[in-house]
């Protein structure tokens, strides 16, 4: 019937205390993030590949596999900026479910907020430092970016959360790049004003301060497909998708007019082998057309070492495979990376 106050959480800056980012991979992160703003502003032409599992459930599986992403970094560095996906917050639709690593570091077991959060820094903090790529990932809690800043190369804003106002506000203080999905919707209409509001500065409440920000000028699009008054899976990474988008970013007058496909989701109909096949359109549409080339920056996909995914609470856990969405497996996703390469 009412709120229950369970405890209060330790500050940010507490826990960051308690779990430094060292210095060597402060430096790599600011490398990292000047290499990914120079992608979103036009000043470099290499292509950005956000990839990993659709929920991060655990560190040594998570770990494992932005350090095989290195190795593979390392080998399309001239084409490609590789950008872990370590998404701690899991939206659901119905409010059901497991709710990623800051709910429950162990999916077996009830949430835990606290342990959720030294968790979920703890786990960032090591793929970084093991392999040297800042991280990606989503934005359900919009306090929790105080928690984050110091080592996120991307956030994502979702398509339920991207009509939010205190979403849009806190993204405008980010200094790396915002991707606002479209809404389930599909209204592409929704997705600009959101990023017109993260490029914009604005005052408002965050965190008990009364706090200005100057606006996010990497803010942008990501195209993740929309659903009908039936359900259904509509598809928005067709070329004709990219046209509209493109025309509609020079009517709004933004900046940095900038794209990301997402190939799964309402995108692949969560069919996630179909994630190689909508790759490679969206890489035909840019060779296409040069103004496509240059709006689309990058595909979002979804990827683990295993491929499917697995239900919990059923005694057995194969290491890993998703527990929420189904991924591609490690072996397909090397190999679409390195094709990705080569139609760069």
């Amino acid at each position: 019937m009412s709120f229950q106050l369970i405890k209060e959480l330790p500050t940010p800056e507490e826990i960051r205390e308690q779990y430094p980012l060292s210095a060597d991979a402060a430096r790599r992160k600011a490398e990292r993030d000047e290499e990914i703003r120079r992608v979103f502003t036009g000043e470099s032409d290499r292509f950005l590949v956000i990839i990993g599992p659709c929920s991060a459930d655990n560190e040594d599986s998570v770990c494992d596999y932005v350090s095989r992403l290195a190795k593979v970094q390392d080998k399309v560095a001239d084409k490609l900026l590789l950008i872990p996906r370590i998404y701690t917050n899991k939206p659901r639709t119905t409010g059901e479910g497991y709710k990623g690593i800051v709910h429950q570091p162990d999916p077996e077991k009830k949430p835990d907020l606290l342990a959720g959060l030294i968790a979920m820094r703890k786990m960032h903090i090591r793929a970084l430092e093991e392999s040297g790529l800042p991280a990606a990932d989503e934005m359900l809690y919009p306090e929790n970016w105080s928690y984050m800043s110091d080592f996120l190369a991307y956030v994502a804003i979702g398509a339920r959360s991207v009509e939010n106002q205190q979403h849009r506000l806190t993204a405008s203080g980010f200094d790396v790049p915002a991707g606002m999905k479209n809404p389930t919707s599909g209204d592409l209409s929704v997705m600009l004003n959101s990023i017109t509001a993260a490029q914009s500065g604005h005052t408002f409440i965050y965190r008990r301060t009364e706090t200005h920000t100057s606006g996010n000028p990497l803010a942008h699009a990501i195209l993740r497909g929309a659903t009908n008054k039936h359900g259904n899976a509509i598809p928005n990474y067709h070329f004709e998708d990219l046209e509209l988008l493109l025309e509609k970013y020079e009517h709004a007058g933004l900046k940095n007019p900038a794209a990301i496909v997402d190939t799964n989701h309402s995108n692949s109909n969560k069919k996630y082998e179909q994630q190689p096949r909508i790759a490679h359109e969206v890489l035909h549409s840019r060779l296409y057309d040069p103004r496509i080339r240059k709006l689309v920056k990058g595909l979002m996909i979804e990827s683990y070492l295993e491929p499917g995914n697995q239900k919990i609470g059923c005694g057995t856990h194969i290491y890993g495979k998703s527990i929420t969405d189904p991924c591609l497996g490690w072996a397909e996703s090397e190999r679409l990376i390195y094709e990705i390469a080569e139609r760069c």
